[in-house]
């Protein structure tokens, strides 16, 4: 008889594998949709028995080589403090490899520009999955073709639009309808291979094997758009600390990876018997008096798989932030139970206006199929490359060893990346150009910030000299406390300078406040706040975030209660610094560069929002840094 605790468990794991389902699981759930069309697409492969069964091969080794073996057996492994995606990764290789700054700096470059790249994969993911999906309409009524684009774009337009309400409510829905869209997947799937249980041949990779020996060049194309077949894999690791392993693992081998094989088994079933279906083969499969709720159906995962990927950037967005690789931007929470619920609306704008952008470019699932490979495959192949020196140097594993766990998905995935390469000019330009764009505007922001820096630290006065000085003949003391907040820890803060200047007073308290982001997700309360006496009621506070914390400076404030210092909260200004950037021919970067970084900085978003400073006690004072 099981107990109370071991029932609970199992319901929590059993809500955790359905979420996962849910969110994990949308993008690579609605492949089904286009990868096989796009394998024949344009006379690319031809429509043979022995090529539909050596493609089919490719899907299933590709799935369980990929999915299976590479993110779900080894880089679920690869958890930064039980977090997972791109930029957890990073962190974590680039700790690995510290006492290296060269190779740690190739390798924040590295991630950076896939972290830049993901971006473009989120433009064109949505774009694709909602055109490929209400496609269907075309097959139900041929007349319906010039609805398909209207329909898509309002689709993704009412999406963006609801973002700034949250998916808190919705957001239980994921599950059960991916959980419906993949049973019924399976279920199409099925009924064409017991029509055809040939086809269940391609199991074997002799097929695949085959295929590629005969027909090498052809194979090569191929695998362009096989790759589609695994879109979406990243989320894998990138929700990893969401679910946890065990929920997206149960979830992938339990329903996800069946239910896919079987759909593709089924058309590929059913393009044996009748090759002229291939023009939309998953609609195909279908009955027509199912076609316009299974057009519904698919719709709705469209748009699920398209939320994960949105939140995602969401989250991507706020990560860089706090790791100082994009400016301050404003972010709203949607939700006062779940700190990862927000709303970018930045982010939020500028992708739509991107995904509006491709769908009315490329106006067709197939056409933006040749666009979406290479983003995917320019991910994968970074993640493999960050795995080998996660393995190598913070597991301590030997090399021959990792060369083995990392160099076959190496091959794996720079294949796939070369045959997408071939795409580039077919529309493969489109994400790497914003990949490229975005790029450019992190490195100029990271650079920028660390030659301000620089500069600041260069005009900067010593703190304790500072105090020790104003204490020789001491200015007014007025009552309460005044917070100040400085860049770097033991540098006199202007906006004191300038308090002293205009002012000429001292509070009672003063607290010189540094905000430190690491490379770590979560930094716990009990190392959140560092406190150093400088005398004469002055103190040198040092706050420490995660790049998945919430930046709360008052709250973290609030933990230094019982050591020396009284915060009363209706007592306390915060004082901070606007900083004007001036471009300058100091040599630190490119003219249009440092104007490019001046105008990101004039336009990032304030300072007291990001930390989570109270709007009513805020004094801003203004200087200029010279680049």
């Amino acid at each position: 008889m099981s107990s109370p605790t071991s029932e609970r468990s199992h319901g929590a794991l059993a809500g955790l594998t359905l979420a996962a389902i849910g969110v994990v699981y949308g993008d690579i759930g609605t492949s089904p949709l286009y990868a096989l069309k796009e394998v024949f697409a344009h006379g690319r492969v031809p429509l043979s028995p022995e090529n539909i069964l050596g493609i089919l091969s490719l899907v299933f080794w590709t799935l369980a080589v990929v999915v299976s073996v590479k993110y779900v057996g080894l880089i679920l492994r690869a958890d930064n403090n039980g977090e997972g995606g791109l930029i957890a990764m990073l962190a974590l290789a680039s700790q690995a490899v510290k006492h290296r700054p060269r190779l740690r700096r190739a390798l924040l470059l590295v991630g950076i520009f896939g972290t830049a790249v993901f971006f473009g994969d989120g433009v064109i993911t949505p774009a694709v999955t909602v055109l490929g999906a209400v496609e269907g309409l075309e097959v139900l009524a041929p007349a319906l073709h010039r609805f398909i684009v209207p329909v898509a774009l309002a689709v993704l337009l009412a999406l963006f639009a609801a973002q700034r309400f949250g998916t808190a409510g919705i957001g239980r829905l994921f599950g059960p309808v991916t959980t419906l869209w993949l049973l019924v997947l399976a279920a199409l799937g099925i009924a064409q291979i017991v029509q055809e249980p040939t086809v269940l041949a391609a199991l074997l990779p002799q097929h695949a094997l085959d295929f590629v020996l005969r027909h090498p060049h052809t194979a090569f194309v191929a695998l362009g758009a096989v790759v589609l077949c695994v879109t979406g894999a990243e989320a894998l690791y990138a929700d990893l600390g969401h679910f946890g392993k065990l929920p997206i693992r149960l979830a992938w081998f339990g329903l996800v990876w069946p239910a896919l094989v079987l759909n593709y088994f089924g058309q590929g079933a059913m393009l044996l018997r009748e090759p002229a279906n291939i023009r939309n083969p998953f609609y195909e499969m279908a009955p027509q008096w199912a076609l316009l709720p299974l057009i519904l159906l698919a719709t709705a995962a469209a748009v699920i798989a398209s939320q994960a990927l949105i939140t995602a950037a969401f989250s991507v967005t706020k990560q860089a932030i706090q790791l100082g690789y994009m400016p301050r931007l404003r972010i709203t929470h949607t939700s006062t139970k779940v700190s990862g619920q927000i709303y970018v609306p930045f982010v939020n704008w500028a992708l739509c206006s991107c995904i509006v952008a491709a769908v009315l470019a490329f106006g067709s699932s197939s056409a933006l199929a040749s666009a979406y490979g290479i983003a995917v495959t320019i991910d994968m192949t970074i993640t493999t490359v960050m795995t080998f020196f996660v393995v190598r140097f913070a597991w301590r594993v030997p090399l021959w060893v990792c060369l083995a766990a990392t160099g076959v998905f190496f091959v794996v995935d720079f294949t796939f990346f070369a045959a997408n390469a071939i795409k580039v000019l077919d529309g493969g330009w489109f994400p790497l150009l914003i990949g490229g764009v975005l790029f450019l505007l992190m490195t100029t922001w990271k650079r920028g910030r660390a030659l301000m820096a620089e500069r600041l630290h260069e005009e900067a006065i010593e703190l304790p000299v500072f105090i020790d000085s104003l204490f020789i003949s001491p200015p007014l003391r007025v009552p309460g406390t005044a917070v100040f907040l400085a860049a770097e820890k033991g540098a006199t803060p202007f906006a004191l300078m300038h308090n002293l200047k205009h002012n000429k007073v001292l509070h009672a308290q003063n607290l010189f406040v540094s905000v430190q982001h690491h490379e770590v997700p979560w930094i716990g309360f009990d190392k959140r706040v560092e406190l150093e006496p400088l005398g004469h009621d002055c103190w040198q506070v040092v706050v420490h975030f995660g790049f998945k914390n919430e930046p709360d400076v008052p709250e973290a404030l609030a933990l230094l209660k019982g050591r020396g210092i009284d915060l009363d909260e209706m007592r306390t200004s915060y004082f901070l610094s606007r900083d004007q950037v001036i471009p300058t021919l100091r040599g630190g970067m490119p003219m249009w560069r440092e104007k490019l970084f001046a105008g990101m900085h004039r336009n990032a978003g304030a300072a007291a929002d990001f930390l989570s400073l109270p709007t009513n006690r805020i004094v801003e004072l203004g200087s200029k840094v010279e680049m």
